[in-house]
């Protein structure tokens, strides 16, 4: 049996971990300050929990919890079409919809992490943020060019989706771009 040791702390302190004052601050900007850095990554959570809600949809229907997907009238969408394909389950064998909500949920916590200094404390996490954002953004766009080789339709769940990572895309720009200024202005260690 693996003993804890003496000082170290128990797993039930890792559960109710008391807040630092660093945590209050942060999660104080999160939520009231008016930065535009700030207002740019609460858009980008907006975008991937609305993309997370798509995806849900798709999901549920791909898990067979429920037996069709509405769409609107138009000839060239079928959601059950495309999202029932076996090109909709071929990575890992899972249900596409149920990995694209697990990255857009990564999305979101990359622009929920760091308060609003973040591009100057931690310039990784915008830039990180943003190769993200670039990476949704050209995942929908690939989906979406796919589903109409395969299929001849689209998905308007997987559309809205798509537009919402499209959406996001840009307002990561300016934040990354302040972080890569941050770095190139830092002095360079002697190796």
């Amino acid at each position: 049996m693996i003993g804890w040791g003496r000082g170290a702390p128990s797993p039930s302190t890792w559960l109710t971990r008391p807040a630092t004052g660093n945590a209050r601050r942060i999660g104080a900007q999160l939520r009231r300050r008016a930065d535009p850095h700030l207002v740019r990554r609460r858009r980008v959570v907006v975008c991937a929990l609305g993309a997370i809600a798509a995806m849900g949809g798709v999901a549920l229907y791909q898990t067979g919890v429920c037996r069709h997907l509405p769409d609107p009238p138009l000839p060239f969408v079928d959601s059950d079409r495309v999202t029932g394909s076996g090109s909709a389950y071929w990575l890992l064998e899972t249900p596409d919809a149920l990995l694209a909500m697990v990255s857009y949920a990564v999305t979101a916590v990359l622009a929920g992490a760091g308060g609003a200094d973040r591009w100057r404390r931690r310039p990784w996490l915008p830039l990180l943020l943003w190769a993200k954002l670039s990476f949704d953004a050209l995942a929908a766009a690939l989906l979406i060019r796919e589903e109409v080789a395969r299929e001849r339709r689209v998905c308007a769940w997987c559309l809205a989706a798509s537009a919402a990572a499209v959406v996001a895309l840009p307002q990561g720009i300016p934040e990354a771009r302040a972080a890569a200024r941050e770095l190139r202005s830092r002095p360079r260690r002697d190796r």
